[in-house]
Formats: structure tokens, C-alpha cells, sequence
């Protein structure tokens, strides 16, 4: 083996950064292991309080578990900006932690899509031209059969409906003069479009960005969806999903503010202090305690907007009560308490004052992240309010100010219109963006606005020379520049210390306010924690079992030789994690299911060496020269093996969604470890072996002779396989055109609920209520347990209101709440945050997404069938190889596909066809042609070596030589899936089960199909090539 030394210093260099990035998430856990400890230390010492027991005895347990999470949180907090591992902040470290999925740990994953047909005819001015509406239309019909994005469709459709005609008369509106003018060409007008639609699309990322960072969740992820103008938000542990149904989809208002002075506000701030002072100082000790964190920050939220129409009296009432729970004195010295005593606004809140100085500007203090609440409920209440002028409205910057993001800024709105709303809002911007200055190179943003703006804006910019205005979009202010003087035309530039992604923002901002583009949700699934807990756990559980068996099967069967191959299998699943971690990876339950199998399909690679250097042992060459041939000899069909099986996971990747996409990241980065380990960490194990002169062994007196020297006669045997295969597919197809399948919600669109009952129910009961209520079609089938029921809806599907949620929600809970032993509230049955019962998974479907979801399914098998067949038909030299293959996937698919159409409904657990069941699909097909490939591997040795020979002798012998390692891979992936499918979870039932039957029929497959094709067709060409020749 040469370059041992640099393999060798790789591979650790390797294992080090893999664990270097996996002790993130182990200083993650430890963290958060001392804030739970911290947590329950307060719980008991608040035990022991007299406070605790003068609370009633049925309010001491929530009291507890509220007082519990708020100080596991309040810790947690507390070192969001402290370095707490290897230099890095907490936050840092959790940003660097291994992602688990929202199937693992509960949360939301909703799906919105911003309208583009809604963009592309507001910038068209809702033009009724008869061809631009025909194209429109077109273009939106064409959406349901192409993956191109909207404005090309829309190019496409009026070259068609309108050939020759230009596009500038539709688009070169007043607002648009600036960019088209007559002569601009088609071309250009749809570079235009698109990008005005991208800023708008940005603008709505932003927007949706910047809200979800006020729900308060841990590591929320946001990302725009290449140019589908769809964005996908996940929310791990979200309390309440209605009211981030309705947050997500309130359309943004852009609007600009006069502004006061920092000194015109100072002494307000300091009565408010007082104010506050005094209203805490009524609060007895016994009223802080008792009362401390009983309220979540969304209900101090409703009842201050609540209070607002409530008598000062009631004000000052649910103050008390409120005020007492955001009293915080954990970790405070005795001179911080009486600190925070005589100057609880200012404790919270630091003024903008420098030596000594107020200093000018909008700016009227600083908070920490975790105070800004707790500010903005003392600020609202009726008392702190009536000190302040009536216009004064107080907002918080977007952005934080300090490098460790988690101060923010204050700024004084004066709403001094009649109306309370905003001088000029958005509506008046007809174009912004990005530029530089005349002498810098500092980004800065150029502003345009229509006739009537222009006006307000002059007027506006006259009145506060001097002073600052603000620019707030959804109530939070992204920049609020110093006028220098009066500006009239309605152009402006607005410079500051911007960077070019800051200033980009900026313009998009301003931008927003011109196209009226609400995201509306058109998926969204919704993950219980309880449930999340339960497939962690399973998932662990399966994932464990599975290693531990083939760790067992390795070292029982090929015997000193299987304990490198575990060496090799623990490196593999280090290297694994190390890389999910390294490149932000989810982790979800299929992902796991991925990892499982990439365990089996490792095992391959070491069973091709093991099986290879037991055939250069048996022709009598010595040790070591049988270790590097067998090396040498296998290297081809392990990679060509792995390569088609990549091929397969880079598809689905490309084209699943979700979980889905999940597992298919898992499944293609442990192929590629796998290959790392199996060949160069086992080759090293046994370098330093043979160098230290240790016995190898691989195998032992029961496994020598397992399937050594077979006599089969293969292909004999084809035509009792073809009559099998054909009859199964014709039985299957036949059954697939009459029964059909049970599609999942993702290929049907509708809503999905997973309910759990107190006590056990049976299907009927539950469809009947559930029938009652709706009126119309539902399905309700088992889900896992007696007490879980999975219920299916298209109710008001084409609906994409922030209402219809909730009115389909309510209709649901309506049907079923007489089914539980105990009464369950509505908030309680869907939201299981504390309760462990009611809906505990969601999903919703929109009927566009189901069709893209259709549509990508169907492009992602055929793409992947076709890429295996060139890459075969390539690395063979030969189209009938690549058609052998084919053909056995293409078998292996229907085969799969007959099980779940004929044994639908008659099985105890789900056989939905849906995007999962598609990944198992794409993974049958890459495991199959794996078992093709090495198969073919062999036999194309033998016709290398055997030229002469008889085609039909080189196959027999080629099938009967690897039938070992067919039987031995077969073998331990099917112990993983197994695994998988009894101790996974109910999730995955249904795709390991797809899985089981795709590895047993794909081990068939490749033997008694694949390679009788060739056969056949090898056979055909020579008939061929003979006639020709004869002819000549």
C-alpha cells in the first residue's frame, strides 16, 4: 500500500476535526444539562418558601412546572453572550450543535409562497390587455406540469399568445418609466420582472426572518426556496400554532415617521421610572413570589394589548399581577437588587447618555434581547403611558448593535397625525436600491417615489432638517437616517454605516411597500413534543439495535478479520456525524433510517474485500500478497457499486422536500465515509497487522464453505424467473389499476391530523364523529396505538385564509372531543405543549405543492433510472448492460409498488404512497443496481479472463462466485431495515417496510433478472452479428 503515511495522517486528521465539531453539541447538551439542574435547584428551594404554600394546592403543580422552564430559560439566557466553550459564546456553540429535525424534537415546518402571478400583474398595473391576461392564465396552468418558475412560463406563453409583440406596452407604467421605456426589448423587460419579483420575494424573507426572531423559539430556521417564491420556516417547539399561522401571513406595512429627540424624552423616561418604582413597591413579597412567571411572555403581550380598553383601575390590577412575574433575581448581587429596586426602567434600559451627556438622535436606550418584553409591557401600561406625550410611540430597532447581537436600540416615533398612521407609507416608493457615493466606497441607498410622495416628502424633510425620520416595516424600525436638508423630486439618498447585504435590505424595505405580496401558507405540518420525544427515542433505539447486530454479525462470520470491519464501521459512523455537523446537515427520523442503511450497505464494500481475499487464499497466495490483490480486484465494483447508489441520493436530494431530503443527506455522506473507511482505514488496520505479524483470519469453522463452490445453474433457471416476475408484475399492475393506492396528504393535498385519545378508540367510532361534523369525504385510519388515530381532510383545502386553519381545527376538535374519557379544552387539544393529548401532528398540503410534489417524484425516479443506465451502459462499453439493469430496477419499483397496492388496508400499519414512499423507491433503486453492478463486475472479469469461454458458463460462474456476498450484504442490511420497521416508530413503518421488500426483491432481481437480460441480449447481438456477417 503506498502513501501510508500521508493515508494515515489524513484519517486522523479526519477524526480529529469530526470530533472537534461533534464536541459542540457535547458542550450544547452540558450546558443545557446545568440550566436544568439550576432550574430544579430553584424549584426546590421555592418549595420551601411560605409564598408556595399559601398557593392554592391545584395551582402548585403548573406553578412549579411554569416556575421550572422560565428559570431553565432565564439561565439560558444568561449566557447567550458568555463564552462558555473553546472561546466561543453559547451561542455560538448551539449554532454549531448537530441539527435535529423537527420530527426528533417537536415544532412547526410551514411552507409559504408568495404569490408571483399577483407580483408580475400589480408591476403591469392589473393591466386587462386580452393577451396579457391570456398568457397570465396559461402561464399559471403550465405551472402545474413544469419546474421552470413563473416568469419564464409567462415569457414562453406571450411569445406564443402574442408572437412579435412587445412586452414594454404592458409593463411601461408610470412607475416603471424609469426602467422600461418604449424600445425596450422582451428580453429585458423580463430581466426587469424578474428582478423586481426577486426584491420583493427578499423583502418578504426578510420580513418573515425578522418576526420569527420574536417568537422566542431555539435555532429557527428560514430559507428561500431557489425561485419557486416559496419560503420554508421551521420552528422547533412552538407553543401555539395558530398564532404563528396568523403572525406569518399579516402583510407588512412600510411607513415613515417623524421622530423626537433624545433629550425631548429623557425626563418622560425618568417619571416612567418612578412610576414603575411605585407600582412594584405595592407588590407585597408574598404576591412577587407567588405570582413569579405564572404568565408566558405571550399572554403579558394580550393582556397589555387587552388592557389599553380597560379602566386604569383593571389596568393597575392585572399591573400587579403581571409586573410581579418579570421580577428577576437569580443571579443579581445585594447592590443590583436595591439597583434594580429604585431603578427598574433604567436597570432594564440603559439611556443614551455619554459622560455625563444625553446624546442626540432617536435613540432614547439600549436593551438586552430578553428585556425588550418586559419594557415594552411596562412602557404600554396606562399609568407609564399617561407621563409621556400622546404621540410619543416607542419602537425597536430590527437589528442588534453590538457585535454579540443581543442589544438593541430604542427609538422615539412621534405620531403626530390625526389619525394616528403613519405621514407616508410605502405605497408611495416606486423604486429603491443599492449604490455608492460620489467619494466612497460605503454602500448607500437611492429612493424614488411617485407625484403624491414626493409632495408629503418634502414637507416631511423640511419640517425635521436636523433631526432623524424613521423607517419602520411591521413595527420595527430598520434605519432611521438624519435629514440634512430639504428634498424635493422625490429622490433621496440615505446613507449611513451600511454594509452591502445591510443596504440591499434597506432597498428591498423600501421596495416592499409597491407590491402587495402577502405569503400565504400552503404547507405546514406541526410536530407534538411528546411525539418528537417518542421518535427520538425510537429512532435511537432503532439505530443502536441495528449497529449492535451488525457489529455482531461481522465479527461472528468473518472472525478476527470482522472485528477491522467494525473498526472500520466505527470510524464510518464518526466521520458521519462529523460531517452532518460540518456542513449544517438536519437530522431527521429518516435521516436515521439513512444512516441504518448506509451501516448495511458499508458492510458491502468490507464483505466484497473479505469474500475477494478468501479467493486469493484459496489459490494458494500468501497473506499479504492476498490482502493487496483482493484489494485490487474489489476496488472496481465497490466504487461502481457506491457511485450508482450516489447517483440515486443525489436525485432525491435534489428533488424531495423535507424528511425526505433529509435522508437522503445522510444516505449519500455515508456512502462516501463508508467508502473512506472500508477501504483505506481497514487496509491500515491490517498493514499494521501483517507489520506486527498478528494472525488474520477471515472466517471460522462454521462460515469456511458457506456457499463455496456452488454449482447453480443460473441461467437455466432464468425462464422459471422470467414466468415468476412477469406473473407477480401483471398481477401487481392489475391490482394497481383496479384498487389503487392510499395516497398520503403530500400527492392528494388536503389536511393531515395525528390525534391521540386518553383511552383507546376504535376507527369506526372516530369516523363516524368525524363524519357527523364534516359532512363530506374524510379518512381515518390507526395510527400506531389504539388511542392514536390519523385523520385526513380536503375541507376548504383551496382555502389559503389565515382563518380556515382555525375553522378546520375547531370543526376537527368538535367531532372528537366527546370520544375522551376526560373534557379537553380547545386550546388543550391543539396545543400539546403541557397536554400529552389532542393533536399531536398536523400536516397541511395545498394542492400546488401537492402537484409539484407529483410532478418531482415522477421526474426523480425517471432521471434516476436514466443517469444509471448511461453510467452503466458507459463503465461496460455495452447499451445491454445498462438495459439489463434497467430493467431489473424498473421491476424491483413495480414490485414494490404491487405490495403497497395489494396489502393497502389489510396490514395494521400505514402503506401510504407519498414522498417517503418515493425515497424508498430511489433507495430500493440504488441498492439494487449495487447488487447489478458487482454482479457485472465479475462477469465482465471473466470475460476478460475467459474470453473463449461460453457466455452462459462465465455468468454461472460469476453468480456462483459472488453469491456469498450477495447472500452476506442481503443479510445485513435486512437486520437494519427489521430493525428499523419494529422498533423505528410508526413514522417509518411504511417506508422501512418498502425498504425490507425492496432488498429482498432487489437481491432477486439482480440475480435473476438483471443478469438473464444481458444474457439475452448478449446473445441476440451475436445472432446478429452473425446473420450480418453471413450476409456480407
Amino acid at each position: 500500500m503506498q502513501s501510508k503515511g500521508a493515508i494515515r495522517l489524513v484519517a486522523i486528521l479526519i477524526a480529529l476535526a469530526c470530533f472537534y465539531q461533534l464536541s459542540f453539541t457535547w458542550a450544547t447538551r452540558h450546558q443545557e444539562k446545568k440550566a436544568k439542574e439550576y432550574a430544579k435547584t430553584a424549584v426546590m428551594a421555592e418549595k420551601n418558601t411560605p409564598a408556595f404554600a399559601a398557593i392554592p394546592e391545584l395551582n402548585k403543580s403548573f406553578y412549579l412546572d411554569s416556575l421550572l422552564i422560565a428559570k431553565e430559560r432565564f439561565y439560558l439566557d444568561s449566557i447567550t453572550a458568555e463564552k462558555v466553550f473553546l472561546g466561543f459564546t453559547f451561542k455560538q456553540v448551539k449554532e454549531k450543535e448537530l441539527n435535529l429535525g423537527l420530527d426528533l424534537r417537536g415544532g412547526m415546518n410551514v411552507m409559504l409562497e408568495v404569490k408571483v402571478y399577483d407580483l408580475v400583474s400589480a408591476l403591469a398595473n392589473h393591466s386587462t390587455n386580452p393577451q396579457f391576461v391570456a398568457a397570465m392564465n396559461q402561464a399559471q396552468a403550465n405551472m402545474a406540469s413544469s419546474r421552470a418558475d413563473f416568469i419564464t412560463l409567462f415569457a414562453e406563453s406571450w411569445d406564443k399568445v402574442a408572437p412579435g409583440q412587445r412586452l414594454s406596452q404592458i409593463f411601461g407604467t408610470y412607475e416603471m418609466r424609469d426602467k422600461i421605456k418604449p424600445e425596450t426589448s422582451n428580453s429585458e423587460v423580463i430581466t426587469i420582472i424578474r428582478g423586481e419579483a426577486e426584491s420583493a420575494i427578499s423583502n418578504s424573507f426578510n420580513v418573515l426572518r425578522n418576526r420569527i426572531d420574536r417568537f422566542g423559539v431555539t435555532q429557527p430556521n428560514i430559507q428561500k426556496m431557489g425561485n419557486t417564491g416559496r419560503i420554508l420556516v421551521e420552528l422547533p417547539g412552538v407553543k401555539d400554532p395558530e398564532r404563528v399561522r396568523k403572525l406569518l401571513q399579516g402583510t407588512a406595512s412600510l411607513e415613515f415617521w417623524e421622530t423626537y429627540e433624545n433629550p425631548e424624552v429623557y425626563q418622560y423616561l425618568v417619571e416612567a421610572n418612578n412610576t414603575i418604582k411605585n407600582i412594584l413597591a405595592d407588590i407585597t413579597p408574598a404576591d412577587t413570589s407567588a405570582l413569579a412567571l405564572a404568565a408566558d411572555s405571550t399572554k403579558v403581550l394580550a393582556a397589555a394589548a387587552s388592557d389599553s380598553t380597560k379602566a386604569v383601575s383593571d389596568s393597575a390590577k392585572v399591573a400587579k399581577e403581571l409586573l410581579a412575574g418579570v421580577i428577576q433575581t437569580d443571579s443579581l448581587s445585594g447592590n443590583e437588587i436595591a439597583m434594580a429596586k429604585e431603578n427598574p426602567l433604567f436597570f432594564v434600559l440603559n439611556p443614551s447618555v455619554a459622560q455625563g451627556q444625553l446624546l442626540p438622535g432617536a435613540c432614547i436606550g439600549r436593551a438586552h434581547y430578553k428585556d425588550t418584553a418586559k419594557i415594552g409591557y411596562w412602557l404600554r401600561l396606562p399609568q407609564v403611558q399617561s407621563q409621556f406625550p400622546a404621540d410619543f410611540r416607542p419602537l425597536w430597532t430590527v437589528k442588534a448593535v453590538d457585535p454579540s447581537n443581543v442589544i438593541y436600540e430604542l427609538v422615539a416615533i412621534k405620531a403626530n397625525t390625526r389619525d394616528g398612521r403613519a405621514p407616508l407609507d410605502g405605497g408611495v416608493v416606486t423604486d429603491a436600491n443599492r449604490s455608492f457615493g460620489s467619494n466612497s466606497a460605503v454602500p448607500e441607498v437611492d429612493m424614488a417615489m411617485n407625484a403624491e410622495g414626493a409632495r408629503i416628502w418634502a414637507t416631511m424633510t423640511a419640517n425635521n432638517v436636523g433631526r432623524q425620520i424613521a423607517i419602520v416595516l411591521d413595527g420595527m424600525v430598520y434605519s432611521y437616517p438624519r435629514v440634512n436638508g430639504e428634498i424635493t423630486g422625490g429622490r433621496s439618498n440615505i446613507s449611513g454605516q451600511f454594509t452591502i447585504e445591510e443596504a440591499d435590505d434597506l432597498a428591498n424595505v423600501l421596495k416592499s411597500g409597491k407590491l402587495p405580496a402577502p405569503a400565504r401558507i400552503v404547507q405546514d405540518t406541526v410536530v407534538g413534543p411528546s411525539l418528537g420525544s417518542e421518535s427520538i427515542n425510537a429512532g435511537l433505539i432503532s439505530f443502536v439495535l441495528a449497529f449492535v447486530l451488525v457489529l455482531i454479525y461481522m465479527a461472528l462470520y468473518y472472525n478476527g478479520a470482522g472485528l477491522v470491519a467494525n473498526l472500520a464501521l466505527l470510524a464510518n459512523v464518526i466521520f458521519l456525524f462529523g460531517a452532518l455537523v460540518s456542513f449544517g446537515a438536519v437530522l431527521t427520523l429518516p435521516g436515521i433510517a439513512g444512516i441504518e442503511l448506509t451501516l448495511g450497505m458499508a458492510v458491502d464494500a468490507n464483505v466484497i474485500l473479505y469474500e475477494r481475499i478468501k479467493e486469493e487464499l484459496r489459490a494458494g497466495k500468501g497473506l499479504s500478497l492476498a490482502i493487496a490483490d483482493g484489494y485490487k480486484h474489489a476496488y472496481s465494483a465497490i466504487i461502481d457499486g457506491n457511485l450508482t447508489t450516489i447517483i440515486t441520493g443525489v436525485i432525491l436530494a435534489i428533488f424531495g422536500s423535507g424528511p425526505v431530503q433529509g435522508f437522503a443527506t445522510t444516505l449519500v455522506m455515508g456512502i462516501i465515509t463508508s467508502l473512506i473507511t472500508s477501504i483505506f482505514i481497514s487496509r491500515l488496520a491490517f498493514e499494521w497487522m501483517l507489520k506486527k505479524k498478528k494472525k488474520i483470519t477471515f472466517d471460522n469453522k462454521f462460515t469456511r464453505n458457506f456457499l463455496h463452490n456452488t454449482k447453480i445453474d443460473f441461467v437455466y433457471l432464468r425462464k422459471y424467473a422470467y414466468i415468476f416476475s412477469i406473473s407477480v408484475t401483471v398481477i401487481g399492475l392489475a391490482f394497481m389499476f383496479t384498487k389503487g393506492f392510499s395516497y398520503g396528504v403530500d400527492f392528494t393535498g388536503g389536511r393531515t391530523y395525528v390525534i391521540r385519545f386518553d383511552k383507546d378508540v376504535t376507527t369506526e367510532n372516530v369516523r363516524t364523529a368525524i363524519l357527523n361534523e364534516f359532512k363530506e369525504g374524510i379518512e381515518v385510519k390507526q395510527f400506531g396505538s389504539a388511542n392514536q388515530m390519523k385523520v385526513t381532510t380536503k375541507f376548504m383545502i383551496e382555502d389559503n385564509s389565515p382563518e380556515t386553519d382555525q375553522i378546520v381545527d375547531t370543526k376537527v376538535y368538535n367531532a372528537v372531543k366527546g370520544l375522551y374519557a376526560a373534557p379537553i379544552s380547545y386550546e388543550e387539544f391543539v396545543s400539546t405543549t403541557d397536554n400529552p393529548n389532542g393533536i399531536i401532528q398536523s400536516e397541511k398540503v395545498g394542492p400546488t405543492i401537492a402537484d409539484d410534489i407529483k410532478r418531482d417524484a415522477v421526474l426523480a425516479i425517471v432521471l434516476a433510472l436514466l443517469a444509471i443506465f448511461l453510467y452503466i451502459a458507459a463503465r461496460f462499453r455495452n447499451w445491454s448492460w445498462g438495459t439489463g439493469g434497467v430493467v431489473s430496477l424498473i421491476h424491483d419499483a413495480i414490485f414494490t409498488m404491487s405490495f403497497f397496492s395489494i396489502f393497502s388496508g389489510i396490514l395494521p400499519f400505514s402503506l401510504d404512497v407519498d414522498s417517503t414512499f418515493i425515497a424508498a423507491i430511489l433507495t430500493i433503486i440504488g441498492y439494487s443496481i449495487n447488487d447489478s453492478v458487482v454482479i457485472f463486475d465479475r462477469i465482465r472479469e471473466y470475460k476478460t479472463l475467459y474470453p473463449k469461454r461460453e457466455l452462459s458458463l462465465n455468468i454461472n460462474e460469476a453468480l456462483n462466485s459472488t453469491l456469498s456476498r450477495t447472500v452476506n450484504t442481503g443479510g445485513t442490511t435486512l437486520v437494519t431495515m427489521i430493525a428499523i420497521a419494529i422498533f423505528g416508530g410508526e413514522v417509518i413503518r411504511g417506508f422501512s417496510v418498502a425498504l425490507i421488500i425492496g432488498i429482498l426483491i432487489g437481491t432477486y432481481s439482480s440475480i435473476f433478472v438483471g443478469t438473464p437480460i444481458v444474457y439475452d441480449m448478449s446473445k441476440l447481438q451475436e445472432k446478429r452479428e452473425k446473420r450480418k456477417a453471413l450476409a456480407k
